[in-house]
């Protein structure tokens, strides 16, 4: 019998004890990184600051800690999750982007979303595709702020993928220090993890 986790500890179950399923594509609202800098340009001038919540969430292969990521065509990678609606709490957010995200639809595998604690802050101060784990100081009002949180995931679940995208279990060897192949945020989790205690459990 496992214990709840403490939040320093996750317990990483085997990639093998999850089931995926795809469901109807989501089609993305952007063909591209200039149309999404656009249409955040409007939302923010209606909105004010973008923030959006992602979720890290890990299994495991070889007792090694994989994340698992959602894959757009052939090479960009990121995190599942999305932009709040306003006013929208972080938490409930982030499960609602979950679900549309990885969840089944269907009521006999209701998701069981566990939010664990933010682990990183990352800033957008412009416009523009960088962003920064802090604000810079001469910013006053920053574009976008992005949130990751740990999800701890239980035991078994069940994955249903839009079709037109892929989940991919990558090693966090992988991606440490990896910038070029999977950018700034991404490239920098195995250090925001490392102050945790992985609980590798055995199927």
């Amino acid at each position: 019998m496992v214990g709840a986790p403490t939040s320093s500890v996750v317990n990483v179950y085997p990639l093998a004890n999850y089931t995926f399923g795809t469901k109807e594509p989501k089609m993305e609202k952007d063909t591209s990184v200039a149309d999404r800098l656009a249409r955040m340009k409007v939302n923010y001038m209606k909105e004010g600051m973008r923030t959006s919540v992602e979720a890290i969430l890990l299994v495991q292969e070889h007792n090694h800690p994989h994340i698992l990521l959602l894959q757009i065509g052939n090479t960009f990678c990121k995190l599942p999750g999305g932009r709040l609606k306003p006013g929208e709490n972080e938490i409930e957010g982030l499960k609602r982007k979950l679900c549309s995200k990885l969840a089944v639809n269907s009521p006999s595998f209701p998701p069981n979303w566990q939010v664990g604690e933010c682990v990183a802050v990352w800033w957008r101060p412009n416009f523009e595709t960088v962003m920064y784990p802090y604000c810079p100081p001469h910013i006053t009002k920053p574009k976008e702020c992005k949130k990751l949180f740990i999800v701890h995931l239980t035991e078994r679940e069940y994955f249903a993928v839009p079709r037109n995208l892929k989940l991919l279990a990558v090693p966090l060897f992988e991606l440490y220090d990896n910038v070029q192949r999977y950018g700034p945020v991404i490239s920098t989790i195995p250090q925001q993890l490392s102050r945790f205690q992985f609980n590798m459990v055995s199927s």
